[in-house]
């Protein structure tokens, strides 16, 4: 089944360079098919917390993808008990659809739970963006690359951040670096759009009992500019 546009864009993000892939709270599975299509060297865990889910989904597994069993596993269990620790090798965590102050702690609980794990982590949450920077900010990550898309009429933030402090990255900034370039006409209006958004979402919710003037102030001071 071809992805949409979101899963589309997270999987070109996902290289041959993991021992494991954690596709979690992957609902009906396509982000993690889509990738044992891409015949990459990982063994894929599809996670999510529903059983009848994950039923369904090892059924649908088992079925088409009986010539590559050795490739795949399912895991129905909370997110934030993966098993790394004890699976060697470099996994890449893949946490998308759910609010960003769940998937920050979610990812707390993964670095706490496999402290020598090497792991790199590719986020698509579908808000409280700010929250979740921050957050992983606090967690000492760094970041190797991030980008927006729109799909739908709604904009997706795509982070994807590391554990390796050594690698080629950089600090995670709290509103975004990368996704205020535009390379076109399209991604020039997309940036525009979706700043004006969050925002205005921000004013919506500033009172006194939520004083949020400070993130305000932030994202009114991006600019969007196209890439050099």
């Amino acid at each position: 089944m071809k992805l949409g546009k979101r899963l589309a864009e997270i999987s070109q993000l996902v290289d041959n360079q993991y021992a494991h892939i954690w596709d979690c709270c992957c609902d009906h599975g396509l982000l993690g098919a889509n990738l044992l299509d891409k015949n990459l060297d990982a063994t894929v865990h599809f996670v999510d917390i529903v059983p009848h889910l994950m039923e369904a989904l090892d059924a649908k597994l088992a079925q088409f993808y009986a010539d590559k069993q050795t490739q795949w596993q399912t895991h129905c269990m909370d997110v934030a008990k993966l098993p790394l620790e004890g699976k060697p090798g470099k996994h890449l965590v893949i946490i998308a659809g759910v609010g960003g102050d769940l998937c920050g702690r979610f990812i707390k609980q993964i670095l706490a739970n496999n402290p020598s794990s090497d792991i790199e982590f590719l986020l698509c949450p579908v808000h409280h963006l700010y929250t979740l920077r921050q957050a992983l900010n606090h967690l000492n990550l760094n970041l190797i690359d991030e980008t927006l898309i729109s799909e739908n009429k709604r904009y997706y933030e795509i982070l994807k951040v590391t554990n390796d402090l050594s690698a080629t990255t950089q600090p995670i900034s709290s509103v975004g670096e990368a996704i205020w370039q535009y390379s076109d006409e399209q991604s020039s209006a997309n940036a525009k759009a979706y700043l004006s958004k969050t925002i205005a979402h921000y004013q919506r919710i500033n009172r006194s009992d939520n004083d949020v003037s400070d993130i305000i102030t932030a994202y009114e001071g991006v600019k969007v500019t196209p890439k050099n």
